[in-house]
């Protein structure tokens, strides 16, 4: 029965573990193997630098083309992108379809697309490879907006990835997610006002610290007088004494 085992086990179990991590291989590529937006900041109102990392699926052409979509009904007022050595960056503004109010100020034009192109005799992104293009935008809009970015990946051979489905709050991921983040509180609101309570209580509890010190040194001036005065009276009544002294020798011997 051990032999059995034994001229088994070094055969089945490499064939299963195999066999499992190439269905978990599987099962993750359709996950991960899209375009993902990586933004430095989520805070509501403020800035962030958005990386869009871009992997090549095709077999055997590369990615000649990125276009992402900027959001309408929240639009960046600011985007700027950051230079990518072999390509050419094209932000592309127009009107909104309905204004928008950003800041207490209405805006009816702002950036609707950002395109990445590969130059001219530049190899674009390579079967195998990926590619990261970032974007400075903002400001973001209020806590807890999803900020879709859907995005267009064209290939040499023509071939199109349309990045571009929005999943359902808790649904599963589709099979060609767009880029997306989610916004979180703005920064600086609370803190201002704990470090403006701190500094009026550093100011107040200094304020209270010179009256202190007024009153130590009143105090103290008042101890030296007291002394002073104690002293004097010490002095007179010595001098007192000792004219008493004489007063008396002078009337014994009369």
């Amino acid at each position: 029965m051990r032999s059995t085992l034994r001229s088994t086990l070094p055969t089945t179990v490499p064939a299963v573990a195999a066999t499992a991590a190439a269905a978990l291989l599987l099962a993750a590529a359709p996950a991960s193997a899209h375009v993902h937006a990586v933004p430095d900041a989520t805070a509501a109102d403020g800035y962030s630098v958005v990386t869009f990392r871009v992997p090549n699926e095709s077999d055997s052409a590369a990615t000649t083309s990125v276009q992402v979509q900027l959001p309408t009904d929240h639009p960046f007022t600011w985007v700027a992108v950051k230079p990518v050595a072999g390509w050419s960056a094209t932000v592309a503004e127009g009107d909104l379809p309905a204004p928008v109010q950003v800041d207490g100020a209405t805006v009816t034009k702002a950036p609707l697309t950002i395109t990445w192109t590969a130059e001219p005799g530049a190899a674009g992104i390579g079967v195998g490879q990926f590619e990261e293009f970032a974007a400075d935008v903002g400001p973001l809009p209020a806590e807890g907006t999803r900020v879709v970015l859907p995005t267009v990946q064209t290939y040499a051979d023509g071939e199109v990835s349309r990045w571009t489905e929005v999943a359902d709050p808790g649904a599963e991921e589709p099979a060609e997610p767009a880029p997306e983040f989610t916004t979180t509180a703005a920064e600086g609101g609370h803190g201002a006002g704990a470090h403006a309570e701190q500094g009026a209580a550093a100011a107040g509890s200094g304020a209270g610290a010179d009256d202190s010190a007024a009153q130590a040194a009143g105090s103290g001036a008042s101890d030296g007088l007291a002394r002073g005065l104690g002293g004097a009276g010490l002095l007179l009544g010595l001098a007192a004494l000792v004219v008493a002294l004489l007063r008396h020798r002078g009337t014994a011997r009369a």
